[in-house]
């Protein structure tokens, strides 16, 4: 019997593990190590984050499903990888610190076969002076990162309601909080759902509200930015972003880097070299992203983490890190294994991967500070490249070490986004895009990148429902709920 283990219970690594462990039935063990006890759908965090649905409809318990599944869970965080082993042991193990209240602050070390890496991001809100961490986080803004996040974030965003029902002007400044951020999206829906909490309430008109992003244009989303077919048309993201926010008079600003929060107030330095300061009485940032730092040991325990990791802290896998400056860049430098490279019983998912480079053009302003988006890499692309990689090892477990990888690239990935406003059956609106490939190919679609026939964005009804339906469908999928297998990434 072989042992996979899977570092992380989120989106790809609930899914590579639970497609992993229902693939390899009996013969082999499953074993997933998580600091979580619930199971978030993150997308939904947005809806907790203004009041219209709870914690506990955005979240279950893991333990039953992984009881139901037959896969080992551990509640506890990964703290280090020995892919070579160790003095008493020639089997590479991973050591983990448990979280859970009954064996807090324990550790132990397991043994395995293979291992999927799908920790995901730190959520590295220290990279901003004032944005929030530990005890401090939540002191000047909010978030919608976590459940309990977009809970505080709810109540904070109720006072505001009320004050401005008083009579009482507020301003609402929501967007990326540091120069090198990802997820725009989140913030992006975030932004329109308080914007139409705010009208449903009848105090539009005390609210001033405006974006502010790291974006060096407006509908970039970590992209680069896209052409999409709307209405038979072929338009520009800029122009469709650009025509939502004005519609809804929503100011903004962009190309900034938010370097300190202060009580009401964010300081920011702009592509132009400019600083600026910028005040507010309610604030969602999203914080950077960064790799949860894991450790690597060799046989003899001497530091091989710059080996295994890039300086970002997530795993190096099978894709071009040596592709140069920004005119050197290729479709073809991104992963499409998420193999290891020094380690082939090793492998990264979803976010916990290096990307090769960004997919924006690299931006810095003339002092020298970066200031772009970086690559998205959550929700369908996390699903699809979990899937994948859970194949591969299944296969390479049952079938040897010669067997066939699987493959995902995002430069041959399609992927859909549902910014959705409002929550009413009959009420609220959508923007849904979908983009193919999630990273351009300019050799294969010249001009655009993208292949225009399935990139795509509407505004309406239709996408506010679909956001519903997929909100149900995954937990229903996440659940292991009959059927669940059918039920795509």
């Amino acid at each position: 019997m072989a042992r996979l283990v899977v570092l992380g219970g989120g989106v790809s690594g609930h899914t590579a593990a639970t497609f992993a462990a229902k693939w390899l039935g009996s013969q082999h063990e499953v074993v997933v190590v998580t600091p979580n006890a619930k199971w978030n759908w993150i997308p939904s965090n947005i809806w907790v984050g203004v009041g219209q649905m709870t914690k506990e409809e955005v979240t279950f318990d893991l333990a039953p499903v992984y009881a139901k599944a037959g896969i080992t869970y551990h509640q506890a965080k990964a703290v280090s990888i020995n892919p070579e082993g160790g003095e008493s042991t020639d089997k590479p193990f991973v050591t983990i610190e448990y979280t859970s209240a009954d064996k807090a602050g324990q550790s132990e070390t397991i043994e395995y076969d293979y291992i999927v890496n799908a920790t995901g991001p730190k959520l590295n809100f220290g990279a901003t002076p004032g944005l929030g961490e530990g005890s401090n986080l939540g002191e000047h803004t909010v978030s919608v990162c976590t459940a309990d996040h977009a809970v505080h974030a709810s109540e904070k965003f109720a006072e505001a309601i009320e004050k401005m029902k008083g009579g009482t002007r507020q301003k609402f400044l929501i967007g990326t909080g540091h120069g090198m951020c990802t997820c725009q999206g989140a913030a992006f829906e975030y932004i329109f759902n308080i914007e139409n909490e705010i009208r449903k309430a009848g105090v539009r008109d005390m609210a001033d509200m405006k974006w502010i992003s790291n974006e060096s244009f407006l509908g970039d989303f970590g992209m680069g930015g896209l052409h999409m077919k709307v209405g038979g048309y072929v338009v520009s993201s800029k122009l469709f972003a650009e025509s939502l926010y004005a519609e809804r008079n929503i100011e903004w600003l962009i190309g900034a880097h938010v370097n300190k929060v202060e009580s009401g107030k964010i300081h920011y330095e702009l592509l132009d070299g400019s600083m600026g300061e910028e005040e507010f009485d309610f604030s969602m940032l999203i914080p950077p992203f960064a790799g949860v730092g894991l450790k690597a040991y060799d046989k003899a325990g001497e530091d091989i983490t710059a080996t295994v990791f890039a300086p970002n802290g997530f795993m190096k896998v099978d894709a071009n890190y040596a592709a140069g400056s920004y005119e050197n860049w290729k479709a073809s430098d991104w992963p499409r294994t998420y193999q290891n490279p020094t380690y082939k019983n090793m492998f990264a998912a979803g976010i916990a991967f290096a990307p090769p480079h960004l997919i924006s053009k690299p931006m810095s302003s003339p002092n020298g500070t970066p200031i772009n988006p970086t690559p998205p890499r959550t929700g369908m692309p996390s699903g699809i490249i979990g899937k994948a990689v859970a194949h591969s090892v299944c296969d390479l477990m049952t079938k040897g070490e010669s067997a066939h990888l699987h493959e995902a690239s995002m430069a041959e990935m399609g992927a859909a986004c549902v910014a959705s406003a409002g929550k009413g059956v009959f009420t609220g609106t959508a923007a849904a895009m979908t983009v193919y490939p999630v990273v351009p190919d300019f050799e294969k679609y010249p001009g655009t990148g993208r292949d225009t026939e399935y990139t795509f964005g509407e505004i309406g009804l239709a996408g506010h429902w679909i956001k519903h339906i997929l909100h149900f469908l995954f937990i229903y999928k996440a659940k292991l709920n009959p059927g669940w297998t059918l039920i795509p990434e």
